[in-house]
């Protein structure tokens, strides 16, 4: 079984930056890539400096080869567990294959739960969407609806009225307070009645939400917010489990501000414990951990060598 200095399990932008710092410090280290990202029905990547627009898998090629450059290695592959400890973890793969690792780094990102409308899947990363800062200038000035029922309605629809000016809640108004109603008629964001049950779509454009009472209110883009699961099932055998982020946006995997977890040797970056971080910010976090891992192993290294100096000859 081969050993690495470290793992990356996850081979978006946050593992493949990590796997670039340790790479670049001379360190072997493994990216282990189960080729599902989160970005892919998206045209392009968006608020990333210098790489705007960027086609989502032409920034993941991009990031590949650069590990390669440096010696690291990028393998397909879906990680099944991990057991073991700080220094001789054990990464298990859906195709029987294991190997080791002296410290592991999780980047495997999160699975975005639609909500229970047929259609919205087929046109997710479209004209379904979720962030503003991702696709709002790619639905600016068209006609937008924003999905109720949850708590982050009221906030994505103030943020889309900054792209649009026809922009409709999807809502049961007795379910917005007072100051809430004030705060969307203020912005004149009308609040549509009714439950959604599907969509328009003509010539492959979403034209129209469908209603219960048989209504169709006329949208070009409709925004929903999702329930964000972390990919982090696998690591229940080193007691890691994610746990319900404190927003209510589904569930994460907490680390520290520099990716370190509870459990020694392990770090985390990117959408799996940060899930409303961008490609930018995902990079970066994978970045700063990819840097305190090889810190860690270098004080390991230290200290083994100290005691080694230490011993009796």
């Amino acid at each position: 079984m081969a050993t690495f200095d470290a793992v990356v399990i996850g081979g978006g932008a946050a593992g493949l930056n990590g796997a670039l710092m340790l790479a670049r410090s001379r360190r072997s280290v493994l990216v282990l890539d189960a080729g599902e990202p989160r970005n892919a029905p998206a045209g392009g990547v968006h608020g990333l400096l210098g790489h705007d627009g960027v086609p989502p898998a032409e920034l993941l090629a991009r990031g590949r080869a650069e590990v390669r450059r440096y010696g690291g290695q990028v393998e397909a592959g879906t990680v099944t567990s991990v057991s073991g400890t700080v220094d001789d973890f054990v990464v298990a793969l859906a195709d029987g294959r294991t190997v080791g690792a002296r410290r592991l780094l999780v980047t495997t990102g999160l699975v975005d739960e639609l909500p229970a409308v047929p259609g919205l899947g087929a046109r997710w990363g479209r004209d379904v969407l979720h962030c503003p800062y991702c696709h709002g200038w790619e639905v600016r000035d068209q006609a937008i609806g924003i999905l109720g029922g949850h708590p982050r309605a009221l906030h994505q629809a103030l943020l889309f009225r900054q792209l649009s000016a026809d922009v409709v809640l999807f809502a049961d108004p007795a379910s917005l307070s007072a100051s809430e109603r004030l705060e969307l008629t203020a912005r004149e964001i009308e609040v549509v009645e009714g439950a959604v049950v599907g969509l328009r779509i003509e010539d492959d454009r979403l034209t129209g939400v469908r209603l219960a009472d048989g209504t169709t209110v006329p949208r070009q883009a409709l925004a929903v917010a999702t329930r964000l699961v972390a990919r982090a099932g696998f690591l229940a055998g080193i007691g890691l489990r994610p746990v319900e982020h404190p927003l209510g946006a589904g569930e994460y995997l907490p680390a520290d501000a520099v990716g370190r977890t509870e459990v020694a040797g392990v770090w985390a970056a990117g959408n799996v414990s940060d899930p409303m971080a961008q490609v930018g910010a995902a990079a970066a976090a994978g970045a700063a951990a990819g840097a305190q891992i090889n810190a860690d192993l270098v004080m390991a290294q230290t200290r083994a060598a100290v005691e080694a100096l230490r011993a009796p000859a």
